[in-house]
């Protein structure tokens, strides 16, 4: 398999897991896709838009993946959405979702997804807190993007584009981002410990 790779920074947790390779990359942006497409179904009805599971996907991607890996799996995603593949939330696709209220936080799912990714390859989310401003930085990203699409599509006013696309939005990011920090401080603790095992076994052979 090449070794070529496109993670190029620090080792992110699917690094450490699977190795770097090309084929590897192709896996794991195919991989994401999916986890994102599965993680729209959980969605919850809201006007004029829901509340998914897919922004605590994008998270983990951009986390686990890195900067390059996890933009374009975004990427792939809302691509393949867009032309028609189901796997908008409700199973939808086609560019009204990228054209409507929700337009401009799909499109920052890209976005955040490779500030998080560029953050974990330099080795900055290793810790609970650490990994929690990270995704707290993402999910700023995503409404920073996400609001004033939905203020000009939907045509509200700052007050209503408030209560409808910051506050729920944020208050189920917050839940989100902690759940994100959570997990993949876990897995980092979970591989310094097999790897403190392995290097201990080895030693103790030598």
């Amino acid at each position: 398999m090449s070794r070529f790779s496109l993670s190029l920074g620090e080792p992110t947790i699917a690094d450490r897991v699977l190795g770097r390779g090309l084929g590897i990359d192709i896996l794991l942006i195919l991989a994401g896709v999916a986890l994102t497409s599965v993680a729209a179904q959980a969605a919850t009805p809201a006007w004029p838009i829901q509340l998914t599971g897919q922004s605590l996907a994008v998270l983990l991607v951009g986390m686990t993946l890195g900067l390059l890996r996890g933009a374009l799996s975004m990427a792939l995603y809302v691509l393949a959405g867009t032309l028609g593949l189901p796997i908008f939330s409700n199973s939808t696709s086609g560019p009204d979702t990228i054209t409507g209220p929700a337009g401009g936080y799909v499109i920052g799912f890209i976005v955040a997804a490779a500030f998080v990714g560029w953050v974990a390859e330099r080795g900055l989310d290793r810790t609970f807190l650490r990994a929690v401003a990270s995704a707290a930085g993402g999910t700023v990203i995503i409404l920073l993007i996400g609001v004033p699409r939905l203020a000009v599509v939907s045509q509200l006013s700052l007050s209503e584009v408030l209560v409808v696309g910051v506050v729920p939005v944020a208050a189920g990011g917050v839940v989100k981002l902690v759940v994100a920090a959570v997990i993949t401080t876990a897995a980092w603790s979970a591989l310094n410990r097999m790897e403190r095992r392995d290097a201990d076994r080895w030693s103790g052979v030598a």
